[in-house]
């Protein structure tokens, strides 16, 4: 069966993927984020940006810490006084030789 081409379906999808994403990453708590943007160019930080400029392209007012909420299941400080550890010198490092220019 071919995926469909109609855009209704196919924002469908994409959102189960995305809501997907959010499940897998909040069950990978683990996983730093300074670990994602080392070998992905990404984060969670970035995931809930891009979050807020789609709300904010189509009119909707949805502030930083909202979009952190989306994306972390949670307020982004209680995540991070849960789940985030000191990144290491060589984490530090590779993020600096690495850094996105998003």
């Amino acid at each position: 069966m071919p995926i469909p081409d109609d855009e209704a379906t196919r924002t469908e999808l994409e959102a189960a993927a995305f809501r997907r994403l959010l499940e897998h990453l909040g069950s990978r708590s683990d996983v730093q984020n300074i670990d994602l943007m080392n070998l992905a160019g990404f984060c969670r930080n970035c995931l809930s940006n891009w979050y807020r400029e789609a709300a904010e392209a189509r009119g909707l007012a949805v502030s930083k810490d909202e979009s952190r909420e989306v994306v972390y299941g949670m307020p982004y400080e209680d995540w991070r006084a849960l789940h985030q550890k000191e990144a290491s010198p060589a984490q530090a490092a590779a993020f600096e030789a690495n850094k996105p220019a998003h």
